[in-house]
C-alpha cells in the first residue's frame, strides 16, 4: 500500500514538472494579448480622428432607419 501511494506521488511530482515546462499554449495567449491591445488602441484612435463625423454620419442616417429616407 505504501508503495502504492509513493509511486502515485512520484508520478504527480513527475507530471507537474512536464506541465511546467509545456509552454506551447503560452504564445498564442501572448499573441491574443496583443491582438487585443492593438485593437483597442485602434479603436481609441478612430473614435478620437473621427470625433466629429460620427455624429454627423449616425444623424443623417437617423431618418432612414425611421421609414422616411
Amino acid at each position: 500500500m505504501l508503495t502504492g501511494v509513493a509511486l502515485r506521488l512520484f508520478l504527480a511530482i513527475q507530471c507537474i514538472g512536464v506541465r511546467a515546462d509545456d509552454e506551447s499554449g503560452q504564445t498564442l495567449a501572448e499573441y491574443g494579448l496583443i491582438i487585443s491591445i492593438m485593437v483597442v488602441a485602434i479603436l481609441v484612435i478612430a473614435v478620437t480622428v473621427f470625433r466629429d463625423v460620427l455624429p454627423a454620419a449616425f444623424n443623417s442616417a437617423l431618418p432612414c432607419l425611421t421609414g422616411s429616407c
